[in-house]
This record gives structure tokens, sequence and C-alpha cells, in this order.
């Protein structure tokens, strides 16, 4: 088991790497190279050799592989991205950099996305040199740039460019999962991740006559982008159930004595009632209008308009999110793919799932622990073109009351000091036995 030391490492770990302001502004505003510094130091502090790799300068990943005992198992991928997304200080009860640690939480921007889990993983593998501890198998650590834009240059260079790091690698744990979600009754419950909606970030450009504001126009651009927006906004998608999400759904219903009702998918989400929040959002594809661009004069009618739409779909949804996508637009309004990445699947009945689950039970045994899909996506997207399935699996345990969505880009993000702990000790037991 990690030992106190390693308890007192992944607090400090987290807090200093919040201090290192590695901001992604998107469009490649962001530099991540003095946390992966950090990282890659402490890595080599516990013996192993660090690959730092950039494909653009500052946008710096870090790569080391542990060698396990058993040299015919399948390697095993363990990842966290080193970036976060913006914070306004005026917002935040603290200075969301300051990494402070007050009343037993650390606080400060990426304290859950992502700096904890990285935090959590250099911790590990400090205590298992310390203790001379080898894994089963081997595992590759990858600390990723990028992640929070497009990922050009965290996870999908090291996948296209440098996938001999990756050798042997079946399977992956990163972002999100493991973590409390209390449901109000008293109920715990602990998602951990085994799938992805795709994401299909869209650019819709509607052309039309430029002209005079004050004269007559039925070819407006403006007006043509408005109407497909609202009807891309106001759709109701269809539900449609993948074996994770049906999985998820039938064993929710069991822990309140309902029946899993598939066949009617909405109305089981309103007799869960707070546990729907775990699922609700990847019973369907999405679209939600984001972003509106056109325009340069109040008495000139542009030739060009255009939208920003993210949309989700669901493994084996994309056609229909397509053809959805082609009818809302009409006509008059063009559609393309701004970024694409695919949407994850992974087994439910493999052993690494399985020890995911018997590691989270040995140290929250009062939980209960389900499969679910997340409605946005990770760095596994990216890793999956190498051949490695992804789990979500950030293990922590969580006070009644805290809001985990909530801490994802949002204010005053922060982490308990005994979560940490908890992740550190359930992270370690699952990877010694992996």
């Amino acid at each position: 088991m990690a030992d106190g030391q390693a308890l007192d490492e992944v607090v400090g770990f987290t807090s200093e790497l919040i201090r290192i302001d590695t901001t992604n502004r998107g469009g490649g505003d962001c530099r991540e190279r003095p946390a992966a510094e950090y990282a890659a130091e402490r890595l080599a502090g516990a013996g192993l050799d660090p690959t730092l790799l950039e494909r653009t300068e500052g946008r710096t990943n870090v790569v080391a592989r542990i060698e396990g005992t058993d040299p015919s198992a399948d390697a095993l991928l363990v990842h966290g991205h080193l970036d976060v997304v913006p914070a306004q200080a005026g917002d935040w009860s603290v200075h969301p950099f300051s990494g402070e640690v007050r009343d037993g939480v650390v606080w400060g921007r990426g304290a859950v996305d992502m700096k904890n889990m990285d935090a959590m993983i250099l911790a590990i593998v400090r205590s298992w040199a310390r203790e001379g501890v080898r894994p089963r198998r081997d595992i590759v650590v990858a600390f990723t740039a990028d992640e929070e834009d497009s990922a050009r240059d965290g996870s999908g260079f090291l996948a296209d460019a440098h996938a001999e790091l990756f050798e042997g690698c079946t399977e992956g744990v990163g972002e999100s999962g493991a973590f409390t979600f209390h449901d109000g009754g008293g109920l715990q419950i602990y998602p951990v991740a085994a799938g992805e909606r795709g994401t299909g970030w869209l650019r819709l450009t509607a052309r039309g006559r430029a002209g005079h504001g004050s004269k007559v126009n039925r070819e407006n651009a403006v007006t043509r982008l408005s109407a497909a927006i609202t009807r891309i906004g106001e759709y109701a998608w269809p539900p449609r159930t993948t074996p994770t999400v049906r999985t998820a759904l039938s064993a929710l219903a069991g822990l309140y004595g309902l029946e899993a009702d598939l066949d009617d998918v909405d109305g089981l989400l309103k007799k869960l009632g707070p546990a729907a929040k775990l699922v609700e959002s990847t019973v369907r594809n999405s679209a939600n209008p984001t972003m509106l661009d056109a325009g340069y004069k109040v008495n000139v009618i542009p030739g060009e308009a255009v939208a920003y739409v993210d949309g989700r779909y669901l493994p084996d949804g994309e056609d229909e999110f397509r053809a959805t996508l082609d009818r809302l637009t009409g006509p008059d309004v063009d559609w393309e793919y701004h970024h694409r990445e695919v949407a994850l699947q992974a087994p439910l009945d493999s052993p690494t799932y399985a020890k995911m689950c018997a590691a989270l039970q040995e140290f929250a045994p009062e939980g209960h622990i389900v499969p679910y899909c997340m409605s946005g996506g990770t760095d596994a997207k990216q890793f999956s073109r190498l051949g490695i399935t992804g789990y979500g699996f950030t293990p922590l345990r969580l006070p009644e009351g805290y809001d985990y969505q909530a801490m994802f880009h949002g204010v005053d993000e922060r982490v308990p000091v005994e979560a940490l702990h908890f992740g550190v000790r359930v992270l370690d037991r699952f990877l010694r036995t992996a």
C-alpha cells in the first residue's frame, strides 16, 4: 500500500502543479513545458527515464515506462493532461493559481481537471521506488499537452508520431470515473467510465445576397443561419442506448428496486431521481449552438454568416448524427466538422475493469459501482488510434454536497485532501494488481 510520504506528496504535488499556470486558451495559446519539466523531474527522482516531446515549442508531453515483472503481459497506459481551461481570478474565492491548501481542501484550476490525477500518478511511482515495487505488467505513464483544445500538440501528436513509446499497450486509464456520487438519499455510487460520446464540433456557413440593410432581402444569410441554429437547438434527439448505458441503467434501477424499462428510457430517468444525472447526457446524441459570427456594420446585410455547434454522438451514432444535421441545416446552410473525434466503448467483462472495481470496493465497501459513458471526451480518443482501450478511473471519495461535475471548468475548483489520499490508495491498489 502507498506509504505515508505518498499521501503527503500527492497533496503537495497537486498544489504545486496548480501554481504552474498552464492555461489553454485554444488556438495554440498555452505553454505546458514548466509543468512537464516538473513531472519529469519527479519521475527521474523515482529512477525512471522520462522523455519530453514537443510538436510545437513549449507544448511539452512526458512519457516514461515502468517495467513489469511479467514480460508476456500486455502493457497498461496511465495518462493525465497538464493543461487547464482559463479562469477569471475575480470570480474566485481564492486565486485560481494559488494552489492554496485550506481547511483540508486544495484550491485552484486543475484541482479536479486534472492535476489531481497527475499528482496521484507521481506520488505512486515515487512510493514504488522507495518500496522496490514493480507492477505485474509494464506501465506507460504519459502526461499530455493540449487536451483542453484539439490534442494536436498532445495525445494526438504522441499517437501519430511516437507510437513506439506505447508498444504493447492494449488498455489505458485516465480522466474521470471512480468518484463518489451521492444520490441525496444515502446511497453512494461510484461510476467507472467505460465509454465516451464522440466529438463533432461543427462549423455552419450560410450564404446569401449581400445588400443594404434598408432593402427587402429574402436571401439574408443571417436569417438563414438563425433559422438553422434554432432548429438544431430546439431539436429533441431520440433516445438511443449503448451497451454501457444499458448496463448502467439496469444497475441503477436495481439499486432503487425499479424495473429497468429500456423501451422507455426517459420515463426510467424520471424515476431514478438525482442518479439520472449519471446517464441522462449519454442516452442520445446532442448538438448545442455555441458561437455566432456575422456581419460588420449594422446597415449592411452580409453575404455570409457563420455559427459553431458543439455536437456529440453516441458509439454507433454518427450516421444518425450526420443525417439529422443535414436535415436540420436545410438547403441554405452548409456544415462541416470543425473538429471530430471518435466515440469510444470499452468492455465491461475485462479483467482490468474487474480489478478497478475490486480496488474501489476494498476502500469504499459502502459504495455501489456502476459503469458509465462520459458525455464529453478525453485523451483516450487519440490513444485509441493505437488500439488502446480506454477507461476513466480517477478515484476520489467525496463528501456529500460536493458537486464533482461543477468543478470541471467551474469557479472555485477544489478537491478535498482526503479525496486525494483515497485516490492514491485505490489507484495504487489497482496498478499493483492490474
